[in-house]
């Protein structure tokens, strides 16, 4: 099971499995030559990276005029590192914290787009503890993540008056969770469902956190400020592409681009690819709220400055952090691909 929150590549180690784009026919749209892009994410090849995955299997990067190759993370990588050595040039970066680190550090990164409107972390319950509020989780024994702990769940303390004294170390296994009846599970919406249900043979109850006020974005496109200023073009056709290829995975025939994960990521099943764009879809993961009028890849100001008031209020960031710095608008809202929506013509 993947971690959440934080980009799952944090040691040492640098084993890039490069995707080099498929050869294709170029039409009279595309320019005889391609400009050369490589975008890290933060994981190995998964449904949550799809759109990525597709933009490069059906051609649309080419179509913008992009020859992209995908660096997929792992637990012994850190693409992060690579985009800061200016060794790639986006990478996907985790969620609005991660953004927030990043100014607090002075890292020169900047978030560019976010394809996720909801973060997908979620809480897992046992069907017979019929828990249907947020609030309903505090009697229980509560797998948290380390990087949980000092997110997500500090929130939870502020937000909802939670308290550790329940909290339990969640080191991505299921199992524990399994033989506790009385006991909560954090994972994402997309995966640990499914994975518990094979393993227990029951279906979890499920707390989205992004529905009690979680609001985070999740899986940011990220790049360099000097890649910004200085090939602004190339930055707007990455994001242009990349939501076109979201698009495509959410709602069209994806599989040219589950055809690609799969090889990258063998221990990925088709059950599994499917249920995973089924709860994008039915949560709003990726196309819902200021996406549905702005495009995938929406962002604005007020998102962020909630954000990160609640951050202030549960002591994870500083009050005096510029966090505008973070992010920026200039590439997104600008309903691009809106019309591949079903029903929107």
């Amino acid at each position: 099971m993947k971690a959440t929150l934080w980009p799952r590549a944090l040691t040492a180690g640098i084993f890039a499995i490069l995707l080099a784009a498929p050869a294709m026919a170029q039409d009279k749209a595309q320019p005889d030559k391609l400009d050369k892009v490589s975008f890290g994410t933060n994981w190995v090849a998964e449904a949550e990276h799809g759109g990525f995955f597709q933009a490069v299997a059906d051609g649309t990067y080419r179509k913008y005029g992009l020859d992209v190759t995908i660096v997929p993370g792992g637990p012994n990588e850190n693409n992060r590192m690579l985009l800061i050595a200016g060794k790639i040039d986006f990478f996907m970066a985790a969620n609005t914290l991660m953004s927030f680190d990043a100014v607090a550090n002075k890292v020169p990164v900047v978030s560019v787009a976010s394809i996720f409107q909801k973060d997908p972390q979620v809480f897992l319950s046992h069907p017979e503890a019929k828990i249907t509020r947020l609030e309903e989780l505090k009697p229980l024994t509560l797998f948290v993540s380390k990087e949980g702990i000092t997110s997500y769940f500090q929130w939870l303390k502020s937000e909802y008056g939670f308290s550790e004294k329940n909290v339990r170390p969640y080191t991505f296994n299921a199992q524990p969770f399994i033989a506790s009846p009385q006991s909560a599970m954090q994972g994402y919406v997309t995966s640990e469902p499914f994975a518990v249900e094979k393993a227990a043979g029951f279906k979890p109850g499920v707390l989205l956190l992004a529905n009690y006020g979680w609001n985070t974005y999740s899986t940011q496109i990220e790049t360099r400020q000097d890649v910004i200023e200085n090939k602004p073009d190339l930055v707007q056709r990455f994001v242009d592409a990349s939501i076109i290829g979201w698009y495509h995975y959410i709602y069209g025939d994806n599989s040219a681009g589950n055809a690609m994960i799969k090889k990258l990521n063998p221990e990925m099943t088709d059950e599994l690819l499917a249920y995973s764009v089924a709860k994008m879809k039915e949560y709003g993961i990726v196309d819902s709220g200021d996406s549905i009028k702005n495009g995938i890849g929406a962002m604005t100001d007020e998102r962020v400055t909630s954000f990160f008031g609640k951050m202030v209020k549960a002591g994870v960031v500083k009050s005096d952090l510029d966090y505008r710095k973070s992010y920026t608008l200039r590439f997104v809202n600008k309903a691009v691909g809106v019309e591949l929506r079903p029903g929107s013509r």
